[in-house]
């Protein structure tokens, strides 16, 4: 039947109230060379690490500064790519739930027979800022039939296991059926336990994998039917799956499950988005298929959908809830938002200038938007023009830090020169729980013991009034 998400009740703004949002790019970090994928460690440091095509990836820290040396060079082993818009390379980034501790993060490559590769590497343990390249661990690969729809992001879930997006092999139109054919890894999203290897693999099966007692299916597969989710992401807020799939000649559109929602069928190449496509061959009934949530046609130029985040973080209260994407052919940025009354997503698309190759979000939840030329790639942070003026801007500019926190809280105030007339620490029902005293430190730290494991609020307010909020877990 047709699925309709649904979303958990959005986080209480504690001191704003919600208005339409008016979206605006600002420029953040240049200088990139392809950048197709945009990541975080989480707790273990403030910085984006994005993914260069030709198999570089590169550090972005919180004041938006490209460092020169790569944090991994991996292009004597990624395939060559032709010009923009080749499919090909190294695609995908990740980083293990516990990285602080093991320094394990995965990455997806086409490789040079033109093959899937995800493998693990681990950093530097004397320099954290740079990877050890000579310690790949191959988790697993398959072979492609065709260069392109390789999708190719990968990320961990809230349940700790790995979840890679796979294409359908590509050529047009699916030739193989193979996005439903639970014979092949191709038009899938997979499933692995890398924490726990078995039967000879470098990863071992979830015992929950909905094929996993299916002969005739391979037990990887967590779902199917996708022509090329060549991005994806979960919410922090409830785990849940969002996917983008690109169309073939009609139709883009975005898919959504719940993070316990297994072994459904996205409905390709049988359907594009909602409407029909090719239903000749081994096409189920229309109401055991997911449909998706959002989708959009190929008008004022569009033709291939960038799939984002659904908000999560503290600077733009009237972001929250919302899912962002874009567009990579009209230079459109779009988000969805739920209708409770209608119950259903409504579409907003605004024009902006760029060719959008991936999203990403930071430690704290803000969402950031790449764009690819043949000159240089750019990154850009999603804001909202109505809530911030200059004072508000140079408040954001103050990083918290590791956030989750166990037992300090580190506030950086190296790029805010200005006074602090307080810090707070709320509750999620708005109680204040802890005021703190501004002292003469540049990194202010915190001692957080005190106050129980959970989800908080922390309010940093000038002498002018303005103020700053950001998320914050207590583990």
């Amino acid at each position: 039947m047709k699925y309709s998400a649904c979303i958990l009740p959005l986080l209480c703004c504690l001191f704003n109230y919600a208005q339409t949002p008016d979206l605006e790019l600002q420029l953040f970090s240049s200088g990139l060379d392809k950048p197709v994928n945009i990541k975080n460690t989480r707790s273990f440091d403030t910085n984006l690490y994005v993914v260069e095509q030709d198999g570089r990836i590169r550090i972005i820290d919180a004041s938006g500064t490209l460092v020169t040396q790569p944090f991994l060079d991996i292009t004597d082993r990624v395939g060559n790519i032709g010009s923009i818009g080749d499919e090909r390379g190294l695609l995908g980034l990740t980083f293990h739930p516990d990285y602080e501790t093991n320094g394990y993060f995965y990455v997806n490559y086409i490789d040079d027979s033109g093959n899937t590769v995800v493998s693990r590497f681990t950093r530097n343990a004397s320099n954290p800022l740079v990877a050890n390249t000579t310690a790949e661990l191959e988790i697993i690969s398959y072979v492609q039939p065709f260069s392109n729809h390789n999708g190719g992001d990968l990320a961990f879930g809230s349940d700790g296991y790995l979840y890679i997006a796979s294409g359908d092999g590509g050529a047009g139109g699916d030739p193989g059926n193979r996005a439903q054919d639970l014979t092949t890894f191709l038009g899938k999203m997979l499933r692995l336990d890398v924490d726990n290897p078995s039967g000879g693999n470098n990863y071992g099966i979830p015992a929950d994998n909905p094929f996993v007692e299916n002969s005739t299916a391979l037990d990887e597969i967590w779902a199917y039917g996708l022509r090329n989710p060549s991005k994806f992401s979960f919410d922090r807020a409830n785990g849940d799956i969002w996917i983008a799939d690109v169309g073939q000649v009609q139709i883009e559109e975005i898919d959504n499950a719940g993070a316990t929602e297994s072994g459904l069928n996205y409905g390709w190449r049988c359907y594009e988005g909602n409407s029909e496509y090719d239903t000749s061959e081994n096409c189920p009934d229309e109401s055991e298929l997911t449909f998706p949530v959002a989708q959009y046609s190929h008008s004022s130029g569009r033709c291939s959908i960038t799939g984002g985040y659904i908000y999560r973080g503290s600077d733009y209260p009237n972001f929250q809830g919302l899912y962002f994407f874009a567009d990579y052919c009209s230079g459109d940025v779009g988000y969805i938002e739920y209708d409770d009354i209608d119950e259903e997503w409504d579409m907003t698309l605004e024009q902006f200038t760029g060719n959008w190759t991936a999203f990403g979000e930071d430690t704290n939840g803000e969402i950031y938007v790449a764009s690819i030329s043949s000159s240089s790639g750019e990154v850009f942070r999603l804001i909202d023009a109505n809530v911030l003026g200059v004072e508000e801007q140079d408040l954001n500019s103050i990083v918290l830090f590791p956030n989750p926190s166990k037992e300090e809280l580190h506030i950086d105030f190296s790029k805010y020169n200005a006074s602090i007339s307080s810090i707070s620490i709320f509750d999620l029902q708005g109680k204040r729980i802890k005021s703190i005293q501004r002292n003469s430190e540049i990194i202010q730290i915190i001692n957080v013991t005190d106050i129980s494991k959970g989800m908080y609020i922390v309010k940093i307010e000038n002498n002018t009034g303005n103020h700053l909020t950001r998320k914050l877990a207590i583990n």
